[in-house]
């Protein structure tokens, strides 16, 4: 594969993160995470190979990193900062999600707690309050299991 192949793939797979609900900046950035070779990047490195802003790069490098998906590591000698996707960014990225499942599931109750029984938002609360509670007590298992199969390297 070519070097521009490379990043034609990339960028086709920044354009479905984006239609899964990534922000446009933030899919193209992780997406250059994906198929970089170097071990860590900058900023800057992001910047030029994106042909974008700094400024651009900086809030979507810092929504990865409130995510979990990439770490800021130490770079003696640099006066730049350097980044690298995380090796369990994915397991990493599902248990901080499980933030807005909480979200989700205080809202299903706060619903139902505003609607009479037999009311049909209640009904469908309910079956939506019962979903991320089901969806709770299955991902502790579901991430020992991924651990168990898929150890750190």
């Amino acid at each position: 594969m070519s070097d521009q192949e490379r990043w034609q793939a990339a960028e086709r797979l920044a354009l479905a993160l984006t239609e899964g609900g990534l922000q446009r900046m933030s899919a193209r950035v992780l997406a250059f995470f994906l198929f970089t070779d170097a071990e860590t990047v900058t900023m800057g490195d992001i910047a030029d190979r994106l042909d974008v802003s700094a400024g651009s790069v900086s809030g979507a490098v810092k929504a990865l990193l409130t995510t979990g998906l990439i770490e800021r590591l130490p770079a003696p000698g640099s006066r730049r900062e350097h980044y690298r996707l995380r090796d369990d960014a994915w397991p990493t990225l599902f248990s901080t999600q499980n933030t807005m499942v909480h979200v989700l599931l205080r809202a299903a109750e706060t619903g139902i707690a505003t609607t009479a029984a037999g009311d049909p938002a209640h009904t469908r609360l309910a079956r939506m309050r019962d979903f991320y509670q089901f969806l709770l007590s299955e991902l502790p298992g579901l991430l020992h299991r991924w651990e168990q199969t898929h150890p750190p390297r």
